[in-house]
């Protein structure tokens, strides 16, 4: 069975590359996909496209998630299965490996842009019902439907429901939605007191990219 495991950014796959690809890399694949909707369906696309010796058997749509539950904390794992697909086989087996993990299955929304503050975040979830925010899985799920492949999104939260991220990175991406680095050397800049913050989110971040790892070690 071949599982293809896909993630918008490098970091958010590093420490699942380091752990659990090389031990298992006849049977998986990574694609980094880039950030938001039309990022993610282009690279997905693009890889499925290119496969000669076969589609995979499943996909996983990975990466950091933003808690919109109050109840959810940095490094919970959580996941969604598409509610028509909750009884065939591949899902239910899924399902089954991914709670006896320690991952909570729970409600996504797909958005166009990062949620930033503590208010944008109780909007989305009295809005939305969601409990988790992320930008790409809706995507790639709809391009796995078109070529029927069984696709589960698996996100760690990375930051809760409670906290504001220290800045507004939407502000600093370029139009592609990667980060203009020198547009966040210049935010910096111009607020030094944002760097113990973002010293701290960094350190969230790692350990979320760890966490989701050890649980995708568990069910691959």
């Amino acid at each position: 069975m071949f599982t293809l495991v896909c993630f918008a950014l490098k970091e958010e796959a590093g420490p699942f590359r380091k752990a659990v690809y090389p031990r298992r890399e006849p049977d998986l694949g990574i694609c980094l996909v880039g950030i938001g909707r039309e990022n993610a369906a282009r690279a997905i696309r693009t890889y499925l496209n290119s496969k000669a010796s076969g589609l995979p058997d499943l996909v996983l749509t990975c990466g950091f998630a933003g808690g919109l539950n109050p109840d959810l904390k940095i490094g919970d794992v959580v996941f969604d299965i598409p509610a028509e697909k909750k009884s065939e086989p591949t899902y239910v087996g899924c399902y089954k490996k991914l709670v006896a993990a320690g991952a909570r299955p729970v409600k996504f929304f797909c958005a166009d842009h990062i949620a930033t503050t503590v208010g944008e975040k109780t909007k989305l979830r009295h809005e939305t019902g969601a409990d988790a925010v992320e930008m790409e899985s809706a995507a790639i799920q709809a391009v796995c439907a078109e070529k029927n492949i069984p696709c589960v999104t698996v996100r760690v939260i990375s930051d809760t429901a409670h906290e504001d991220l220290p800045l507004d990175f939407n502000l600093l991406a370029k139009p592609d939605k990667s980060m203009d680095f020198g547009k966040l050397a210049w935010a910096i800049a111009r607020s030094p007191g944002k760097i113990g913050a973002l010293m701290a989110l960094q350190k969230k971040t790692s350990l979320a990219a760890q966490r989701l790892a050890e649980v995708l070690s568990k069910i691959l």
